[in-house]
């Protein structure tokens, strides 16, 4: 058996009036992410993740900023989409582990409605997603709450 490992980063800024929605999750907070699509930086980094162990590049490639029918779209959808791609590669997924770092809102009470909406989105059983939250004790960009980021490390192997 081949077996696989990716890693996935994202970045998104943060501003007043806009949503925050984090592993498919709406949570309510003052500010939420600016970007093309709903800004979802864990999916993102899923994404990215999944796509990198399949050696198919990175969510830019797949799902293009320059591409207007990617503009607000809910990330579910490319996540659902990257799914299907990896397993029309012939591989499938074992597990994820990721890493939401942000200063606020506390969100731990949110991870399992996001683990359940991960492993429907992905088709594979929630104890195959981890999902772990830490602030930066006020340093840095999310320390500062300017911005939130995402780590996301997968296991995927060949069917």
């Amino acid at each position: 058996m081949s077996l696989r490992i990716g890693q996935g980063y994202d970045v998104h800024i943060l501003k007043e009036g806009h949503s925050l929605i984090l592993g498919c999750v709406n949570i309510n907070h003052y500010k939420g992410t600016i970007a093309h699509s709903d800004g979802d930086v864990l999916i993102h980094a899923i994404i990215d993740a999944l796509l990198g162990a399949a050696n198919l590049g990175d969510i830019g490639k797949i799902f293009p900023d320059t591409d207007d029918k990617f503009k607000n779209i809910d990330s579910k959808i490319l996540l659902s989409e990257t799914a299907i791609l990896i397993r029309n590669n012939n591989f499938e997924i074992n597990n994820i582990d990721s890493t939401i770092v942000l200063q606020k809102p506390k969100i731990a009470e949110f991870i399992p409605k996001m683990k359940t909406e991960l492993a429907k989105a992905l088709s594979i059983e929630i104890s195959r997603i981890s999902i772990k939250v830490t602030t930066t004790e006020k340093l840095g960009f999310e320390g500062r709450e300017e911005g939130i980021s995402a780590q996301a490390i997968c296991l995927i192997f060949e069917k």
